[in-house]
Protein backbone atom coordinates (compact mmCIF):
# COMPACT_ATOMS: atom_id res chain seq x y z
CA UNK A 1 0.00 0.00 0.00
CA UNK A 2 3.06 2.59 0.70
CA UNK A 3 4.85 1.70 -2.24
CA UNK A 4 1.33 2.82 -4.24
CA UNK A 5 0.88 5.78 -2.40
CA UNK A 6 4.18 6.90 -3.03
CA UNK A 7 3.75 5.92 -6.94
CA UNK A 8 1.02 8.14 -6.93
CA UNK A 9 2.55 11.05 -4.77
CA UNK A 10 5.28 10.95 -7.67
CA UNK A 11 3.44 10.87 -10.47
CA UNK A 12 1.25 13.89 -8.69
CA UNK A 13 4.51 15.70 -8.14
CA UNK A 14 5.68 15.22 -11.87
CA UNK A 15 2.29 16.63 -13.21
CA UNK A 16 2.33 19.25 -11.28
CA UNK A 17 6.28 20.18 -12.84
CA UNK A 18 5.20 19.62 -16.18
CA UNK A 19 2.45 21.75 -15.33
CA UNK A 20 4.68 24.66 -14.10
CA UNK A 21 7.20 24.11 -16.97
CA UNK A 22 3.90 24.73 -19.81
CA UNK A 23 2.92 27.77 -17.94
CA UNK A 24 6.90 29.39 -17.83
CA UNK A 25 6.63 28.17 -21.52
CA UNK A 26 3.39 30.06 -22.66
CA UNK A 27 4.25 33.35 -20.09
CA UNK A 28 3.50 36.13 -22.18
CA UNK A 29 6.42 38.00 -23.71
CA UNK A 30 7.07 41.74 -22.05
CA UNK A 31 6.38 43.71 -24.85
CA UNK A 32 8.89 46.75 -26.05
CA UNK A 33 7.88 49.48 -28.63
CA UNK A 34 11.25 51.00 -30.57
CA UNK A 35 10.98 53.24 -32.77
CA UNK A 36 13.54 53.56 -35.71
CA UNK A 37 14.21 55.88 -38.79
CA UNK A 38 15.33 52.98 -41.32
CA UNK A 39 12.62 49.83 -41.30
CA UNK A 40 12.97 46.89 -38.92
CA UNK A 41 17.19 46.74 -37.85
CA UNK A 42 19.06 43.83 -38.88
CA UNK A 43 20.13 43.38 -35.33
CA UNK A 44 15.92 43.06 -35.23
CA UNK A 45 15.39 40.52 -37.88
CA UNK A 46 18.50 38.37 -36.16
CA UNK A 47 17.28 38.44 -32.50
CA UNK A 48 13.90 37.01 -34.03
CA UNK A 49 15.16 34.45 -36.56
CA UNK A 50 17.53 33.28 -33.88
CA UNK A 51 15.06 33.58 -31.22
CA UNK A 52 17.11 35.51 -28.88
CA UNK A 53 14.09 37.82 -28.25
CA UNK A 54 12.15 34.73 -27.15
CA UNK A 55 14.80 33.51 -24.85
CA UNK A 56 14.53 36.48 -22.99
CA UNK A 57 10.92 37.25 -22.53
CA UNK A 58 10.32 39.78 -25.10
CA UNK A 59 8.37 41.20 -28.11
CA UNK A 60 9.63 43.78 -29.85
CA UNK A 61 7.27 45.90 -31.50
CA UNK A 62 9.09 48.06 -34.35
CA UNK A 63 7.66 51.71 -34.97
CA UNK A 64 8.91 53.07 -38.36
CA UNK A 65 8.88 56.35 -38.66
CA UNK A 66 9.76 58.91 -41.87
CA UNK A 67 12.16 61.17 -40.12
CA UNK A 68 13.64 61.76 -37.06
CA UNK A 69 11.71 64.78 -36.16
CA UNK A 70 8.58 62.58 -36.06
CA UNK A 71 10.60 59.87 -34.15
CA UNK A 72 12.01 62.11 -31.69
CA UNK A 73 8.46 64.03 -30.76
CA UNK A 74 7.15 60.03 -30.53
CA UNK A 75 9.61 59.34 -28.00
CA UNK A 76 9.14 62.61 -25.70
CA UNK A 77 5.14 62.10 -26.24
CA UNK A 78 5.45 58.24 -25.00
CA UNK A 79 4.89 56.69 -27.89
CA UNK A 80 7.20 54.46 -27.82
CA UNK A 81 10.08 53.37 -24.97
CA UNK A 82 13.12 53.03 -27.06
CA UNK A 83 14.49 54.89 -30.14
CA UNK A 84 17.26 53.22 -31.98
CA UNK A 85 18.95 56.33 -33.92
CA UNK A 86 21.64 58.39 -34.72
CA UNK A 87 22.61 59.20 -31.08
CA UNK A 88 23.07 62.81 -31.86
CA UNK A 89 19.31 62.97 -31.88
CA UNK A 90 19.19 62.14 -28.30
CA UNK A 91 21.61 64.86 -27.44
CA UNK A 92 19.20 67.61 -29.47
CA UNK A 93 16.25 66.30 -27.20
CA UNK A 94 17.93 67.02 -24.25
CA UNK A 95 19.43 70.80 -25.46
CA UNK A 96 16.62 71.68 -27.52
CA UNK A 97 13.51 70.40 -26.87
CA UNK A 98 14.38 70.03 -22.79
CA UNK A 99 13.67 66.04 -22.47
CA UNK A 100 15.37 64.08 -19.99
CA UNK A 101 16.77 61.51 -22.40
CA UNK A 102 19.81 58.96 -22.23
CA UNK A 103 21.78 57.00 -24.32
CA UNK A 104 22.17 53.24 -23.52
CA UNK A 105 24.11 51.73 -25.82
CA UNK A 106 25.86 51.58 -28.73
CA UNK A 107 25.57 50.31 -32.01
CA UNK A 108 26.94 51.62 -35.42
CA UNK A 109 29.88 54.18 -36.69
CA UNK A 110 29.17 56.23 -39.92
CA UNK A 111 30.21 55.00 -42.83
CA UNK A 112 28.15 58.18 -44.43
CA UNK A 113 29.26 59.88 -47.55
CA UNK A 114 28.49 63.30 -49.44
CA UNK A 115 26.81 62.04 -52.16
CA UNK A 116 26.58 64.27 -55.20
CA UNK A 117 24.68 64.35 -58.48
CA UNK A 118 26.97 62.93 -61.61
CA UNK A 119 29.17 65.48 -63.04
CA UNK A 120 30.05 67.52 -59.69
CA UNK A 121 33.90 67.07 -59.61
CA UNK A 122 33.76 69.07 -56.23
CA UNK A 123 32.39 70.45 -52.85
CA UNK A 124 32.73 74.15 -54.55
CA UNK A 125 30.63 72.76 -57.13
CA UNK A 126 27.85 72.73 -54.76
CA UNK A 127 28.28 76.67 -54.12
CA UNK A 128 24.43 78.32 -54.95
CA UNK A 129 23.12 74.64 -55.13
CA UNK A 130 20.22 73.00 -52.77
CA UNK A 131 21.29 70.02 -50.49
CA UNK A 132 18.63 67.85 -48.79
CA UNK A 133 19.01 66.29 -45.07
CA UNK A 134 16.99 64.50 -42.76
CA UNK A 135 16.64 66.77 -40.15
CA UNK A 136 18.67 70.46 -40.69
CA UNK A 137 20.08 70.44 -37.26
CA UNK A 138 21.04 66.69 -35.98
CA UNK A 139 23.40 64.03 -36.85
CA UNK A 140 24.42 63.83 -40.38
CA UNK A 141 23.16 67.16 -41.74
CA UNK A 142 25.80 68.42 -39.12
CA UNK A 143 28.17 65.51 -40.77
CA UNK A 144 27.54 67.58 -44.34
CA UNK A 145 27.65 71.23 -42.66
CA UNK A 146 31.66 70.51 -41.25
CA UNK A 147 32.30 68.63 -44.48
CA UNK A 148 31.30 71.93 -46.30
CA UNK A 149 32.86 74.22 -44.04
CA UNK A 150 36.32 72.64 -44.73
CA UNK A 151 35.64 73.71 -48.48
CA UNK A 152 34.79 77.16 -46.95
CA UNK A 153 31.12 77.04 -47.63
CA UNK A 154 28.99 77.50 -45.33
CA UNK A 155 25.24 76.78 -44.67
CA UNK A 156 22.64 79.11 -45.50
CA UNK A 157 25.14 81.23 -47.41
CA UNK A 158 26.54 79.72 -49.72
CA UNK A 159 24.27 76.99 -50.50
CA UNK A 160 20.81 75.48 -49.29
CA UNK A 161 19.53 73.13 -46.91
CA UNK A 162 16.16 71.45 -47.48
CA UNK A 163 14.82 68.66 -44.67
CA UNK A 164 13.49 65.61 -46.70
CA UNK A 165 13.78 62.39 -44.56
CA UNK A 166 15.29 59.18 -44.27
CA UNK A 167 17.94 57.89 -46.37
CA UNK A 168 16.39 56.04 -48.89
CA UNK A 169 14.13 58.97 -49.44
CA UNK A 170 16.62 60.98 -50.33
CA UNK A 171 18.08 59.23 -52.70
CA UNK A 172 14.97 58.47 -54.80
CA UNK A 173 15.25 62.48 -54.25
CA UNK A 174 17.71 62.92 -55.77
CA UNK A 175 17.37 60.38 -58.83
CA UNK A 176 14.19 62.70 -59.64
CA UNK A 177 14.94 66.22 -59.14
CA UNK A 178 18.45 67.09 -60.35
CA UNK A 179 18.19 70.73 -58.50
CA UNK A 180 18.86 68.45 -55.37
CA UNK A 181 22.81 68.40 -55.70
CA UNK A 182 23.86 66.18 -52.85
CA UNK A 183 23.24 64.44 -49.61
CA UNK A 184 24.97 62.35 -46.84
CA UNK A 185 24.51 58.79 -47.61
CA UNK A 186 25.27 55.43 -45.78
CA UNK A 187 25.69 52.37 -47.12
CA UNK A 188 23.78 50.63 -48.54
CA UNK A 189 22.20 53.26 -50.22
CA UNK A 190 25.35 54.97 -50.80
CA UNK A 191 26.62 51.97 -52.56
CA UNK A 192 23.74 51.46 -54.85
CA UNK A 193 23.80 55.73 -55.46
CA UNK A 194 27.65 55.32 -56.60
CA UNK A 195 27.00 52.13 -58.39
CA UNK A 196 24.20 54.39 -60.45
CA UNK A 197 26.66 57.75 -60.88
CA UNK A 198 26.25 59.84 -58.22
CA UNK A 199 29.61 60.61 -56.82
CA UNK A 200 31.34 60.72 -53.62
CA UNK A 201 32.99 63.80 -52.34
CA UNK A 202 34.53 62.70 -49.12
CA UNK A 203 33.40 60.08 -46.59
CA UNK A 204 33.27 61.14 -42.58
CA UNK A 205 35.79 58.40 -41.70
CA UNK A 206 38.44 60.66 -44.11
CA UNK A 207 37.24 64.12 -42.95
CA UNK A 208 35.58 64.06 -39.52
CA UNK A 209 37.41 61.02 -38.04
CA UNK A 210 35.60 58.21 -36.01
CA UNK A 211 31.76 59.25 -35.00
CA UNK A 212 29.45 57.57 -32.90
CA UNK A 213 26.01 56.77 -35.30
CA UNK A 214 23.26 54.69 -33.67
CA UNK A 215 22.45 53.76 -30.67
CA UNK A 216 19.60 53.35 -28.20
CA UNK A 217 18.26 55.63 -26.56
CA UNK A 218 15.53 56.25 -23.87
CA UNK A 219 13.63 58.93 -21.41
CA UNK A 220 15.66 58.36 -17.92
CA UNK A 221 12.36 57.48 -16.01
CA UNK A 222 11.37 54.70 -18.33
CA UNK A 223 14.72 52.77 -18.04
CA UNK A 224 14.56 53.10 -14.74
CA UNK A 225 11.20 52.05 -14.12
CA UNK A 226 11.90 49.25 -16.84
CA UNK A 227 15.37 48.10 -15.85
CA UNK A 228 14.82 44.11 -16.60
CA UNK A 229 12.89 44.71 -19.59
CA UNK A 230 15.59 47.25 -20.76
CA UNK A 231 18.43 45.16 -19.83
CA UNK A 232 16.91 42.03 -21.54
CA UNK A 233 16.57 44.14 -24.79
CA UNK A 234 19.47 44.84 -24.78
CA UNK A 235 21.23 41.79 -23.88
CA UNK A 236 19.36 40.30 -26.52
CA UNK A 237 20.79 42.98 -29.24
CA UNK A 238 24.47 42.58 -28.52
CA UNK A 239 23.59 38.64 -28.62
CA UNK A 240 22.05 39.39 -32.35
CA UNK A 241 24.98 41.45 -33.06
CA UNK A 242 27.58 39.16 -32.37
CA UNK A 243 26.44 36.87 -34.71
CA UNK A 244 26.40 39.78 -37.76
CA UNK A 245 29.97 39.94 -36.94
CA UNK A 246 30.71 36.33 -36.34
CA UNK A 247 32.78 35.72 -39.64
CA UNK A 248 31.43 31.90 -39.84
CA UNK A 249 28.17 33.66 -40.69
CA UNK A 250 29.65 35.35 -43.55
CA UNK A 251 27.05 34.08 -46.52
CA UNK A 252 23.96 34.13 -44.19
CA UNK A 253 24.34 37.95 -43.50
CA UNK A 254 24.85 38.53 -46.67
CA UNK A 255 21.93 36.70 -47.92
CA UNK A 256 19.98 38.09 -44.99
CA UNK A 257 21.08 41.82 -45.82
CA UNK A 258 20.10 41.16 -49.79
CA UNK A 259 16.62 39.82 -48.68
CA UNK A 260 15.83 42.63 -46.26
CA UNK A 261 16.92 46.18 -47.89
CA UNK A 262 16.06 44.33 -51.14
CA UNK A 263 20.07 44.75 -52.58
CA UNK A 264 21.61 42.94 -55.70
CA UNK A 265 24.60 40.16 -54.41
CA UNK A 266 27.73 42.04 -55.32
CA UNK A 267 25.58 44.98 -53.57
CA UNK A 268 24.81 43.19 -50.63
CA UNK A 269 28.54 41.44 -50.35
CA UNK A 270 30.19 44.94 -50.40
CA UNK A 271 27.46 46.15 -47.78
CA UNK A 272 28.81 43.27 -45.23
CA UNK A 273 32.31 44.07 -46.08
CA UNK A 274 31.82 47.65 -44.91
CA UNK A 275 29.74 47.09 -42.41
CA UNK A 276 31.03 44.12 -40.51
CA UNK A 277 34.52 44.36 -41.47
CA UNK A 278 35.47 48.11 -41.30
CA UNK A 279 35.83 50.87 -38.67
CA UNK A 280 32.88 52.73 -39.01
CA UNK A 281 30.41 49.82 -39.35
CA UNK A 282 28.45 47.67 -36.85
CA UNK A 283 30.47 47.78 -33.57
CA UNK A 284 31.81 44.74 -31.06
CA UNK A 285 28.81 43.48 -28.76
CA UNK A 286 27.47 47.63 -30.16
CA UNK A 287 29.17 48.76 -27.45
CA UNK A 288 29.35 52.88 -27.56
CA UNK A 289 32.03 54.40 -28.93
CA UNK A 290 33.19 57.12 -26.66
CA UNK A 291 35.45 58.84 -28.89
CA UNK A 292 32.97 58.49 -31.37
CA UNK A 293 30.42 59.94 -29.27
CA UNK A 294 32.72 63.08 -28.00
CA UNK A 295 33.87 63.77 -31.93
CA UNK A 296 29.43 64.09 -32.18
CA UNK A 297 29.80 66.59 -29.12
CA UNK A 298 32.50 68.31 -30.42
CA UNK A 299 30.66 68.36 -33.83
CA UNK A 300 27.43 70.20 -32.62
CA UNK A 301 29.88 72.39 -30.69
CA UNK A 302 31.50 73.91 -33.92
CA UNK A 303 28.86 73.61 -36.39
CA UNK A 304 26.09 74.49 -34.31
CA UNK A 305 27.41 76.92 -31.64
CA UNK A 306 26.19 74.53 -28.75
CA UNK A 307 27.22 74.96 -25.32
CA UNK A 308 29.68 78.28 -26.46
CA UNK A 309 31.62 76.04 -28.66
CA UNK A 310 32.53 73.66 -25.51
CA UNK A 311 30.94 70.05 -25.35
CA UNK A 312 30.08 68.80 -22.46
CA UNK A 313 31.64 65.43 -21.10
CA UNK A 314 29.76 62.30 -22.45
CA UNK A 315 28.72 61.40 -18.96
CA UNK A 316 25.97 64.30 -19.30
CA UNK A 317 24.19 61.69 -22.10
CA UNK A 318 25.49 58.54 -21.53
CA UNK A 319 24.85 55.65 -18.80
CA UNK A 320 26.66 52.88 -19.30
CA UNK A 321 25.16 50.79 -16.20
CA UNK A 322 22.44 49.29 -18.42
CA UNK A 323 24.67 48.35 -21.15
CA UNK A 324 27.31 46.59 -18.56
CA UNK A 325 24.49 44.60 -16.95
CA UNK A 326 23.18 43.69 -20.61
CA UNK A 327 27.03 42.72 -21.60
CA UNK A 328 27.23 40.50 -18.69
CA UNK A 329 23.70 38.82 -18.99
CA UNK A 330 24.28 38.01 -22.83
CA UNK A 331 25.61 34.66 -23.35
Amino acid sequence: MKSAISFRVSIAACALLLSSGVQAQTTTPQQIHVLTLLGRPVQFVVADKQGLFARYGIEVVNDNKKNSDELRADLAAGKGDVAYLAVDNAVAMVELAHQDVVIVMGGEGSQNELIAQPGVKSAADLRGKTLIVDAPNTAYALQMKKILLLSGLAAGKDYEIKPFGATPQRLIAMREQKDFAGSMLGPPVSLVAKKEGFVSLGSVQQLIGPYQAAGFFTQRAWAKDHRDLLVAFLSASIEAQRWLLNPANKQQVIDLLAAQYHLAPDIAAEDYEMSMTHSGGFARDAQLDLRGFENVLKLRAEVEGQWGGHPPSPDKYYDPSYYQAALVKAK
